[in-house]
């Protein structure tokens, strides 16, 4: 009976870990990469963020208790695991030890995130526009924890998109494997690039 819990809250967690949460981070680099066209062109896209219908449904039931789920278990899966990495240095071992650790810091990037830029700017109604992120990245140790906290990101979940593939059964041959291996890579470098480049941009 335990087993059979755990078993469906590894795969709650896993899908969880694709959708909606890695949904939404593709999303969310994808509306701070218009900062690279302009102050303008962030702020008309994070005010279109900012005015969605049921935008309150959607952060609480779409993004925040999915995610905290995740997090929640995913503490529990990092602390629980055995990693082998001394006796068995495999590039999938040690992808399993950079998922644990960069789960582990994202929880402190995201608390941080969330206060500085959401819970902030409604307890003390700070506009969150183009400015409001040239501000806080102006100073350079906070450049350096948002570059950490971006590549982390997009690591965990371009990883997490291997370990999807393979618990759901959607890439169950050694070949699949490895060239979806080569698609999470490609997912990692393209997403990358987009979330650094936005942050520069603020910046610039």
């Amino acid at each position: 009976m335990a087993k059979e819990r755990e078993f469906v809250n590894r795969r709650i967690h896993s899908l969880l870990g694709v959708i909606p949460v890695g949904l939404f981070l593709t999303q969310h680099l994808i509306v701070n990469h218009f900062a690279t066209k302009g102050p303008e062109a962030f702020n008309k896209a994070a005010g279109f963020m900012e005015n969605l219908p049921f935008r309150y449904f959607l952060e609480i039931f779409v993004i925040l208790l999915p995610l905290l789920y995740h997090a929640v278990y995913g503490v529990y899966i990092a602390f629980t695991a055995k990693n082998n990495i001394s006796k068995y240095g495999t590039f999938r071992n040690w992808m399993f030890f950079f998922q644990r650790i960069t789960g582990i810091f994202l929880i402190v990037f995201i608390s941080w995130h969330v206060w500085e830029t959401r819970l902030a700017a409604q307890f003390f109604d700070v506009p969150v526009n183009f400015q409001m992120m040239e501000n806080i990245l102006s100073n350079p140790f906070m450049l350096g924890f948002y570059i950490a906290g971006v590549i982390s990101a997009v690591f965990h979940f371009a990883n997490g998109l291997w370990s999807f593939c393979v618990s759901w059964g959607i890439t169950v041959s050694q070949r699949s494997q490895l060239i979806f291996t080569y698609v999470s890579l490609a997912v990692f470098v393209a997403l990358s690039i987009v979330g650094v480049r936005a942050l520069f941009a603020f910046v610039a």
